[in-house]
């Protein structure tokens, strides 16, 4: 967008954000540079809540046929570029991602089914609720 100054402003969609600790983090991002790592088809990176940090980012990894991604691989390439608090906490290998009609990927959607499964960070496994 273009302010009344005519500075031009460069934003994410807001469900594009995710809001970790009172900063912000590009889900965008984090997909692109997965997307760099070698042998990974597609990636989707949502919020998932937390009780101290509101949200927290956690990547879904789809790997090409034959190929072997870790998530240490994921983590090392995102680590090239972002801060070690924008890092996802968790990175979760599945078979596919869910898409809109449109063909695009299915942010609420991939939410509800990490919801519907019992998701939950890895720091809240242990805590009880």
């Amino acid at each position: 967008m273009i302010d009344a100054d005519e500075c031009v402003i460069v934003c994410d969609r807001a469900k594009d954000l995710i809001k970790s600790g009172g900063e912000w983090i590009s889900s965008i991002d984090l997909e692109d540079e997965i997307d760099a790592v070698d042998g990974v088809l597609e990636s989707c990176v949502v919020a998932q809540p937390h009780p101290k940090w509101e949200e927290r980012p956690v990547a879904l990894v789809v790997v090409k046929p034959g190929a072997k991604v870790t998530a240490e691989q994921v983590r090392t390439q995102c680590a090239k570029h972002f801060a070690k608090w924008q890092l996802p906490d968790d990175i979760l290998f599945v078979g596919s991602i869910s898409q809109n009609s449109d063909g695009k990927m299915d942010k609420k959607a991939v939410q509800e089914r990490l919801k519907s499964e019992g998701y939950r960070l890895p720091d809240q496994r242990t805590a009880q609720t």
